[in-house]
């Protein structure tokens, strides 16, 4: 195991640029650098360090417990402080954006601006006018369907009883074109009906079998559906809870 210091000598907080540690070279001590350079400068450091004391080999002794408790509490205030410059660094654009969405939230903040909130009244008029009219073309196509296909209906009698008689196969084939042209009209009043209507198609999912609808999840998905459930129940031992139906809940120790 190679490591850059014996146990008793280690000490995380004397690496350069950490909290009473030495500074820093020339370099990095430059006033004009980034204060974010010296940061990752540190955590680099311990991280190298890191990776000497984390080569598999279990902890031996008080004292090597205690050089990898100070490299991990070393490791977690280098961290804070990042986290910390990152916060500062990034307030000035939180403010921004923040000033930008107050400007703009009112009139066009999805469902609750002015824009939204006006077109969804609008909207509700809109489709209710929209729906009586397409309802009342609908049925004038559907009148009209039934009428070609009664014309048709009595077409096609007629040829059927023409047998022998010329004139009146004459009258029965006029009759056959008429409902031809009923029919052609009446496709063309439903593709009126069901098209440039201005309104849409949205299809509505109601759960109404929760045993069938379980069985269906689980054959579609069952990792996801398995996801789901420990989800929940992660939520609910954090709650507190120490039994649940199908899951084993076991005590383990980790680092502070």
């Amino acid at each position: 195991m190679t490591r850059s210091a014996a146990v008793s000598e280690f000490d995380p907080f004397a690496i350069a640029g950490h909290n009473g540690g030495p500074p820093l070279d020339d370099a990095s001590a430059n006033d004009n650098q980034p204060q974010y350079i010296t940061i990752f400068t540190e955590i680099d450091d311990l991280y190298d360090e890191a990776k000497n004391w984390a080569d598999g080999e279990a902890i031996a002794s008080q004292e090597m417990h205690d050089a990898i408790e100070k490299l991990y509490n070393g490791l977690h205030e280098a961290g804070k402080k990042a986290d910390d410059l990152r916060k500062a660094d990034k307030k000035p654009l939180d403010d921004k954006i923040d000033e930008i969405q107050k400007l703009y939230n009112p009139y066009i903040q999805p469902k609750k601006g002015k824009v939204d909130l006006a077109k969804s009244s609008l909207g509700t008029l809109l489709a209710a006018w929209r729906k009586k009219v397409a309802d009342e073309k609908a049925a004038e196509a559907a009148a009209k369907a039934a009428e070609a296909a009664e014309a048709k209906r009595l077409a096609e009698e007629a040829i059927r009883s023409s047998s022998g008689n010329l004139a009146a196969r004459e009258e029965a084939e006029e009759l056959l074109d008429d409902a031809k042209k009923l029919e052609r009209g009446a496709k063309r009043a439903d593709k009126a009906a069901t098209t440039w209507t201005g309104l849409r198609s949205v299809w509505v999912t109601t759960l109404v079998d929760e045993e069938a609808a379980i069985e269906w999840a689980w054959g579609v998905d069952s990792d996801a559906f398995r996801r789901l459930s420990l989800s929940l129940a992660e939520e609910k031992v954090r709650g507190g809870a120490r039994e649940l139906p199908g899951f084993s809940i076991v005590e383990d120790k980790v680092a502070r």
